[in-house]
Order: structure tokens, then C-alpha cells, then sequence
């Protein structure tokens, strides 16, 4: 069995609220990176205390209220499925804060952690705030939404970003992995995979391996799995007939995205 791919859970807090997947850096051997994924329906509320962790809440659907314990944004989210193909509005809390969440409508809200020593301000990021941009070509296209890419200030370790992997194609492809702390060649950073199909009854295949393959598993991945990449690289590639989405957590001790791609199939980049 898998150590990596992790299934929904559904765990019922209350007849509002459910947990999706929730998982802790020590949850699963990892030192930086965490998730929590939560359903609330339509006047649910939800809260806990950020103690030691930086968090990014990303109103993933639906629309919410959040609450820092100190002031409320209000109305944020954008869309009713991540296959509308446009941003979303998150919200940045730093360590030490009380998050408090109110469901204006039917949310799905993801949680993204990192343990952080500076307690900084709370910042909304806006849908208009994420960068958008198209990557690779041929079999190796992908859309991105940044929401906080290594160049935003909001956050001491956290990234955090958003891919659409059209069907038929392969994304974090050609491969490539940011396991060794070496700047400024590559950066330490663990990530996490959340991901959705549509339609929603698909698969996509993600493999995590290293150079010497003392790690290597191929996973067939479902709507709403979790994949745990802990270090190596971690292709995904997208069966024909459905599209693919993934939201990525990376952190680590710098927060610069620097990447290191498999020398072997590095050629595929500049194909005429």
C-alpha cells in the first residue's frame, strides 16, 4: 500500500462541518508542509488556533466569512467548482491567531500550514492578487494560478499554488524535484498534492520517485486524494477524456522555488 497517497476521510465535526483530510507536518514524516481540507454547508462555522503555524486559507469553493480573531473578511471566494478555471480568493494568518470560518453558502475550504517563528500581518489575498499564466507546450501544457508564489511577502515559508492539467497531458513535467537545500541551484522544499478530476468519477496518475529509487511509487490518484512528495521528483500525467486540477503546498527552510529537473529528460524543453 501506498505511504503517499493519502484518501478522503470524511469525518463529521458536526452536521455542518466535515474534515476531508487533515494532516499535520509530523502526520505524515514530513518537518514543514501541511493540509486540512473542510466541507461546510451553508451557515456552518468552523474555528481553531493557529498556535505554532502559519496558515493559508483558500476558499477553494463556495464563499465564506473568515475571522482572525481580531477582524473579518467577508465574501471571499469566487466560484462554485475549480473547473470554472478562475482564481479564488485566500486569506494569509500568521502563527498565534484564532481562525473562525463562516459558510455564506456550501465551501469547501482548504488549509494550508507551516510551522513559522514571526507572527505577521494577516493579508487578503484576492483572485485579482493571483498571478495567472500558461506553461510548457505540445503534451506539457498547464494553467496556473499563483495565490503565493516565493515572490509574496505575505508569508515566512509558505507556497502555495493552483494547476489545470488539460486531458491527454502531463504537468510538474519534465520531471523535476526540490529536495536538496543548495541555493541557488535548488531549493529544500516538501509539497503537497490535493486533487480533483472532472468529471469527477477519473483518475490521474502521479509517480514520486529519487535518482537511486529508494523511493519510487506510481499512484493511480482520485477526486479529492492527497499525495505526500516528501522529496524526489513527481510527474502527473492525465488520462484522455478528463481534466485534472491540483492545489500544491511547498515549504521548506527558504522559501525560494527552485527546481531541479531529471537531466535525462530535460531535452523535452526544448523540442521544436
Amino acid at each position: 500500500m501506498s505511504q503517499l497517497l493519502n484518501k478522503p476521510v470524511h469525518h463529521h465535526l458536526n452536521d455542518d462541518v466535515q474534515i476531508i483530510q487533515n494532516f499535520k507536518p509530523e502526520d505524515v514524516n514530513l518537518e514543514y508542509a501541511g493540509i486540512k481540507i473542510i466541507d461546510i454547508k451553508e451557515k456552518g462555522f468552523y474555528e481553531e488556533v493557529t498556535n505554532e503555524f502559519e496558515v493559508c486559507v483558500v476558499a477553494l469553493t463556495g464563499k465564506i466569512d473568515i475571522s482572525d480573531g481580531e477582524e473579518t473578511y467577508e465574501n471571499l471566494g469566487t466560484r462554485d467548482s475549480v473547473f470554472e478555471k478562475i482564481p479564488t480568493d485566500s486569506l494569509y494568518i500568521s502563527r498565534e491567531h484564532n481562525i473562525q470560518i463562516t459558510a455564506k453558502k456550501d465551501s469547501r475550504i482548504i488549509l494550508c500550514y507551516s510551522p513559522c517563528s514571526e507572527i505577521r500581518p494577516t493579508q487578503v489575498i484576492s483572485a485579482n492578487d493571483n498571478s495567472v499564466e500558461d506553461r510548457g507546450m505540445y503534451s506539457n501544457k498547464r494553467h496556473v494560478h499563483n495565490i503565493l508564489p516565493d515572490t509574496h511577502t505575505a508569508s515566512e515559508k509558505l507556497l502555495v499554488v493552483e494547476v489545470y492539467t488539460d486531458e491527454g497531458n502531463w504537468s510538474s513535467y519534465p520531471p523535476h524535484k526540490h529536495d536538496v537545500d543548495n541555493l541557488p541551484y535548488e531549493s529544500f522544499l516538501e509539497e503537497i498534492y490535493y486533487h480533483e478530476m472532472n468529471p469527477n468519477k477519473g483518475f490521474v496518475f502521479q509517480r514520486v520517485y529519487t535518482d537511486d529509487k529508494s523511493l519510487d511509487e506510481t499512484m493511480a490518484v482520485e477526486n479529492g486524494d492527497v499525495v505526500i512528495v516528501p522529496k524526489g521528483y513527481h510527474p502527473v500525467s492525465v488520462p484522455d477524456g478528463y481534466n485534472g486540477y491540483y492545489l500544491n503546498i511547498m515549504a521548506g527552510p527558504k522559501k525560494v522555488w527552485k527546481f531541479h529537473n531529471q537531466e535525462e529528460h530535460e531535452w523535452i524543453i526544448d523540442r521544436k
